[in-house]
């Protein structure tokens, strides 16, 4: 089951033969764990998912699922392929995950709002485990609507939505198209969490909670507990570090930085994309901490 809070979207760390490297990856989710987030997402946009083969993703799930702690764990899913989808929930359900995040299909741009459904009620009719639909035009061209979340609210298996479009609009028109049918929304551009929230949105699947779970995980919980002022002053307050890591590409980014902090043995990433030395990175870590404390900390908030 989807929880409010904060699931990051994770980093796949790799090592220096550019497999994933699993002892790396434990610790990175006891950075997670130790910051109080509900979950993570694995193989997603900060994953790297679309450079995973599926059986990489496969085993990343297996793997993952000894070494969750306390976890809430979801595969992340790219792919234009309804088989490949549907064997990756399928092994994704059978390693213990609680959902897939599914991007629309996005090669054939010319395909309808209906084509899109029918392979969505495709993959719900054929796969056990709980799916959030992954709203990320800027990545694959395919813009999911309200009226698209409305058409598969009634589904089983169907459970809620993340949004990274940065669109505001879409915050209303998500949970309206939901209709508070117990469905999860979670948020992917963190400057709108506050919005979120006050929509009655669930929570954020975050790229930042790579590096600032701890902030995003005092703002959630703040307002899920009744203190809506404290969850504002403290979102205003770590915004300038949301920001700042948003100007930057990711996830090189968030890995050099988590490099630089100690959390991973190292910062590479799968080509096409290029990585960044840790010492790279000393500036915008020092900006970040100017603003929420220690990064190996977790940086902790006060307001």
């Amino acid at each position: 089951m989807f929880q409010p809070g904060v699931y990051p979207a994770s980093v796949t760390p790799f090592n220096e033969k550019g497999q994933i490297d699993m002892a790396a990856m434990a610790r990175l989710l006891a950075w997670f764990e130790a910051a109080g987030c509900k979950g993570a997402v694995l193989a997603g946009t900060n994953g790297e998912g679309p450079s995973l083969s599926a059986t990489e993703k496969r085993d990343l799930i297996r793997d993952a699922m000894p070494l969750r702690g306390k976890l809430d764990i979801v595969l992340g899913i790219a792919t234009s392929s309804l088989e490949e989808a549907v064997w990756s929930c399928n092994q994704a359900e059978r390693a213990g995950a609680i959902g897939a995040l599914v991007m629309p299909p996005s090669y054939f741009r010319e395909a309808s709002e209906d084509g899109i459904v029918h392979w969505f009620l495709s993959l719900l009719d054929r796969t056990g485990i709980p799916i959030l639909v992954y709203n990320f035009p800027q990545r694959t061209g395919v813009t999911l609507t309200g009226a698209t979340l409305a058409r598969l609210a009634e589904v089983e298996g169907f459970a809620g939505a993340k949004d990274s479009s940065g669109a505001r609009e879409n915050l209303a028109a998500y949970a309206s198209a939901l209709d508070g049918g117990g469905k999860a929304l979670y948020v992917g551009n963190e400057t709108l969490l506050i919005e979120a929230l006050e929509a009655g949105w669930t929570g954020t699947i975050s790229g930042a909670a790579n590096v600032m779970p701890y902030p995003l995980v005092q703002v959630v919980g703040d307002w899920v507990g009744g203190k809506q002022e404290s969850a504002r002053a403290k979102h205003q307050l770590a915004l300038p570090a949301i920001e700042a890591l948003r100007r930057q590409a990711q996830p090189a980014t968030n890995k050099a930085l988590l490099e630089n902090v100690g959390v991973l043995p190292s910062s590479a990433v799968r080509l096409p994309l290029s990585s960044l030395a840790s010492a790279d990175v000393g500036g915008l870590r020092d900006e970040l901490e100017r603003h929420m404390g220690p990064l190996d900390a977790h940086g902790r908030i006060t307001a």
